[in-house]
């Protein structure tokens, strides 16, 4: 495959360039690290949690391969979200570390960085497969029915939404999701493709909070999807489901020095609107 420069490439020192042994340190440093909270996940459920700015996420595989389908809003504000189709643009279709989620229109900044990834040597496979999928989005019951026919409420979607209810949030603030653990490509017909998920027991996917954010999983009911969800051989795959563990840590003191939540966009245009 011929190499072709990416479209977006930022100057030196914007915040598109980030400052790698600052996360470093953050990654490795973990001695000191208090542990905020923890929580496991069961199989096809879903759950929402908060993030204050400054502090690391850690999401775990911690008995095998499992999907988990991922959403962000700033936690004051839920118009300001993931935007995913900008985020692969700006960074991969495929993050870890050192990549960034970025939020929607008008605010355009990140909502965290990528601090660690036990699955960043994956690479890509025979197939064109990568990890951690910007690509797809997740399953919901809507396009469920119209393949099979048949209502089933254990979706991400509809996980995520019963998740995000505690907040005062609807089935329209859940929107395309970061699938951490998923291995995913597009094939020769430029069609989407997944493979059952890599990660092994003890992987884990960290970030670092940006922002105060408002954070919401997803397992999925698929599992590790080395089974057909869809299609003549589909089965439920539910003995391929897995829970998922979450942690959140506050970094030993002083690790975060100079450090400052990311400003919003600095454009204060007008769109090229005039007043009549």
């Amino acid at each position: 495959m011929a190499s072709v420069p990416a479209a977006y490439r930022p100057n030196p020192g914007s915040v598109l360039d980030p400052d790698r042994a600052f996360y470093d340190r953050l990654a490795e440093q973990t001695e000191g690290r208090e542990l905020v909270e923890r929580f496991v996940l069961p199989i096809r459920s879903g759950r929402a949690w908060e993030v204050p700015a400054g502090h690391l996420c850690r999401v775990l595989t911690q008995e095998g391969p499992q999907v988990g389908d991922f959403n962000v809003w700033n936690r004051h504000n839920p118009r300001e979200r993931l935007w995913a189709a900008r985020t692969r643009q700006l960074q991969r279709a495929h993050v870890s570390r050192y990549d960034r989620l970025w939020s929607t229109l008008p605010y355009l900044r990140p909502l965290l960085t990528v601090t660690n990834d036990t699955l960043e040597s994956y690479g890509v496979d025979d197939d064109g497969g990568r990890v951690h999928d910007l690509l797809g989005s997740r399953c919901d019951p809507y396009v469920n029915r119209l393949l099979t026919g048949v209502d089933f409420d254990l979706h991400c979607h509809s996980n995520l939404v019963r998740a995000v209810a505690p907040y005062g949030l609807t089935e329209f603030d859940v929107h395309d999701v970061l699938n951490i653990f998923q291995c995913t490509g597009l094939n020769d017909e430029d069609r989407y493709f997944m493979k059952p998920s890599p990660a092994k027991p003890g992987d884990f996917f960290e970030f670092f909070a940006e922002q105060d954010l408002l954070c919401a999983l997803s397992t999925c009911p698929g599992g590790d999807l080395s089974v057909p969800l869809w299609g003549p051989d589909a089965r439920d795959p539910i003995d391929v489901c897995r829970p998922l563990a979450v942690e959140v840590h506050r970094p030993p003191a002083g690790l975060t020095g100079g450090w400052s939540p990311p400003p919003v966009a600095p454009y204060r245009g007008g769109h090229g609107l005039r007043l009549a």
